[in-house]
């Protein structure tokens, strides 16, 4: 295998293998963003910064992993990317997408068809749509506007670019990365170990296997974990923190596993949001629908699921859904698993029940018994790329007299962390499931919850949309 220094690591670009030795003396630190990489070098300008946090996709580049004898290709931002996390892939830019003679076919299409304008948008466009072209034979227009939701454009406008996807996909033909013997065997002769970088008053560790991660997590207790760093990376970007010591979880496969059993899913903590998604979309529709509009394309290759819930977010998009589902997180330590329900895993703000020096590694969620109907909703100033200003998973399971049984409501937005609405669900309890007692036990909606106003909105807004949430969950449920 190549290169076994756990102080260097290694990717592929521009057709090469490029080797970063961080024990040395240089500018670049285990925290430089790909982007901010990119961008000095000579011939790789065409990344570009725009917001440094994910939300316009100008930095758009794709990585391509080999798996199972195949190379699969995500489009991320190169903005929330530290630089060991390219570690083993192949990272391709706008630069390599067309050759010296010819543009590559979404190239082609958005020159015909007017794509670009001021073109700084462009490249990110560009990356987004060859992930597209290279993954999904002839997209649907569903499809089409999920790869691009990553990507802002201000000028141009959207209708030209999203013919130029469809044109590009309808026909689909072999580009140069068709033929990728060389990058297989180049990706192929990568080291695998355990790998420890030092520069610059920071370590940076990223084991390759799960309990290589626990002991570095019980040795470094106060290290920051990561996963995906969609989240920790503004620290870097936006606060330009320097965050002295990281485990990076991210290439662990067994985290990433997810599986079926008769009575369970069971979804590695690592597995990302993306892939979450994909699975969910039949197995389990109101997690699906959350994942849905859950920041863009480019973020869920990153983000994790473990990492989500890690975060213990008030607001935390998948927290109130896990809740209604009644997941089970498991979480590991030097005293070995332990499962706690997701209803009791959120302790405060920003608070969990995940210990120093442990590590949540599975989300295991029962299959729904009793006809149990289970609802996801999250009401935000904008579809996508957005946070909730207010989330709900509610679930119910109605007896032969409409009445609730199994009755769970809650709430993401409303408190200093995901709560329950606990006296609105007593006051349900025993009564039939109608319109007149929905109307009833909304007004016990205040006496759950006292939000704040902050800037997303004020606190009788918020009020309101819970209020309403409930009555949109009983029309979704009702037998009338």
């Amino acid at each position: 295998m190549k290169n076994k220094n756990s102080h260097i690591i290694s990717f592929v670009l521009d057709g090469e293998v490029v080797d970063i030795d961080f024990s040395g003396a240089q500018s670049l630190r285990p925290t430089t963003t790909v982007l901010n990489y990119l961008r000095s070098l000579p011939n790789h300008k065409g990344c570009k910064e725009g917001c440094a946090e994910g939300d316009c996709g100008a930095c758009t580049v794709v990585l391509a992993k080999y798996e199972q004898k195949k190379i699969r290709y995500q489009a991320v931002d190169a903005c929330l990317i530290f630089l060991p996390m390219l570690h083993g892939k192949q990272l391709i830019t706008v630069e390599n997408v067309g050759s010296s003679h010819k543009l590559h076919p979404v190239q082609e299409a958005m020159v015909d068809l007017d794509g670009s304008q001021c073109g700084f948008c462009t490249p990110g466009f560009i990356m987004a749509m060859f992930e597209l072209y290279k993954n999904t034979s002839i997209p649907t227009n569903d499809q089409i506007d999920d790869a691009l939701t990553g990507n802002l454009c201000r000028c141009t406008g959207y209708r030209s670019i999203i013919d130029a996807a469809q044109r590009a996909g309808a026909k689909k033909a072999r580009d140069h990365f068709s033929q990728q013997k060389e990058i297989k065997k180049m990706l192929g002769g990568i080291h695998t170990n355990n790998i420890q970088l030092s520069n610059k008053n920071q370590v940076y560790h990223k084991p390759c296997d799960k309990q290589s991660a626990l002991k570095l997590i019980q040795r470094h207790p106060k290290a920051t974990i990561v996963a995906g760093a969609t989240d920790i990376a503004l620290r870097v970007t936006k606060n330009h923190e320097n965050i002295p010591e990281i485990i990076d979880i991210g290439d662990i496969e067994e985290l990433k596993k997810i599986s079926s059993s008769k009575s369970h899913y069971k979804i590695g903590a690592g597995a990302s949001l993306e892939s979450v998604k994909a699975f969910s979309k039949v197995r389990l529709p109101a997690l699906h629908k959350m994942l849905a509009v859950f920041g863009s394309k480019q973020i869920r290759h990153l983000a994790t699921l473990g990492g989500n819930l890690g975060s213990a977010s008030p607001i935390g998009d998948t927290t109130p859904v896990l809740i209604a589902l009644k997941a089970i997180i498991v979480i590991e330590g030097k005293n070995g698993a332990r499962k706690v329900p997701m209803s009791k895993f959120i302790t405060g703000y920003r608070k969990s029940q995940c210990k120093a020096g442990e590590l949540i590694t599975e989300i295991q969620i029962p299959r729904a018994r009793n006809g149990a109907l289970i609802r996801s909703y999250k009401i935000s100033k904008r579809k996508d790329l957005d946070i909730a200003t207010v989330s709900a998973g509610f679930r119910v399971c109605l007896d032969k007299s409409n009445i609730p049984t199994d009755l769970m409501l809650v709430y993401g937005g409303m408190a200093e962390m995901t709560k329950r609405a606990v006296k609105t669900e007593e006051f349900l309890s025993g009564k039939v499931w109608n319109r007149k007692m929905i109307e009833q036990a909304s007004n016990m909606i205040s006496a759950d919850f006292n939000p704040i106003s902050d800037a997303r909105s004020g606190a009788r807004a918020r009020e309101v949309m819970a209020k309403n949430l409930l009555m949109k969950f009983w029309t979704e449920t009702t037998k009338a």
